[in-house]
């Protein structure tokens, strides 16, 4: 399996609800950066996961885990389960890495099993354990809504290339949210302008709309977000964005040579830690 990355084109908090959470109005959409997941049957029952950082949990503090243990007792398979899982996504880094992980052993598992799980059924699975699971389960361009489990499809976001680039620290997105002021916020995306663009395939339409709320709290306290996001721009990005609570900024390139151009330069002269070159993704599963 390929557990994609994905980036917000357009973040926006409407509220906070009763129960902590946040309501929010999200355009997603996947990319061609991801982690590579082969699910095997073993002869011994439980579930075994490794994975090839030597830092990264392998057992029920990793998503990845909990979903197939989920799926293990909902539908009551009883053969062992071996899952070895390559990270490339980098961790806690607003690309959804662990959730697009745990859409993976989902849709993995049910097509291991034969299980036939009707994907909607699979999503609502997946929202036990985290809502941008089922995002990542549905893959493609889609407007997520509520705490980000309503989910309507859009058409193809038009093809480009990404330059995606994570600086060297990781963000916690509860302390982005509660950090939020609501109140203070002077500026909101324009959701459907976004929304328009993908419509019309007018990538122009959409980089100049893109938009994050939570820029106003992650970048704030670090700074380098305003700067890789100025790097893109002066090497051809025609709009770039930090992706859900960050720290990862995306640009967003027409033509393959200036993403090449904007990635050699993070790299030599950032504080950039990863540089990917990505491309739109929009294949069903």
């Amino acid at each position: 399996m390929k557990a994609r990355a994905k980036i917000n084109l357009a973040l926006d908090v409407i509220g906070k609800r009763n129960d902590g959470y946040h309501n929010v109005r999200m355009v997603m959409q996947t990319v061609n950066l991801y982690d590579y997941i082969t699910i095997r049957k073993t002869r011994s029952p439980g579930i075994i996961l490794k994975t090839d950082l030597k830092w990264l949990p392998e057992d029920e503090r990793n998503i990845a885990y909990r979903a197939a243990k989920l799926m293990v007792e909902r539908y009551n398979i009883k053969e062992g389960i071996l899952i070895d899982l390559k990270k490339r996504i980098p961790v806690a880094a607003g690309l959804a890495g662990g959730s697009s992980d745990a859409a993976a052993v989902f849709v993995g598992l049910n097509k291991l099993f034969g299980l036939k799980i009707p994907k909607k059924e699979l999503m609502n699975l997946g929202y036990k354990l985290g809502a941008d699971i089922p995002y990542c389960i549905l893959r493609g361009t889609a407007l997520a809504e509520g705490i980000g489990e309503k989910l309507t499809k859009l058409p193809p976001m038009p093809f480009c290339y990404v330059v995606i680039a994570k600086p060297n620290f990781s963000v916690s997105t509860a302390h982005v949210y509660q950090n939020l002021s609501l109140d203070n916020l002077s500026y909101h995306p324009d959701i459907e302008a976004v929304i328009k663009g993908i419509k019309t395939g007018d990538l122009d339409i959409i980089a100049k709309n893109l938009g994050n709320v939570l820029e106003s709290v992650t970048a704030k306290e670090y700074p380098i977000i305003n700067d890789i996001k100025k790097t893109m721009i002066e090497y051809g990005a025609l709009g770039a964005l930090m992706s859900g609570s960050g720290p990862s900024v995306f640009g967003l390139y027409r033509n393959k040579k200036e993403a090449q151009a904007a990635s050699t330069e993070l790299k030599l002269h950032s504080e950039a830690k990863d540089v990917f070159i990505a491309t739109i993704f929009n294949r069903e599963r």
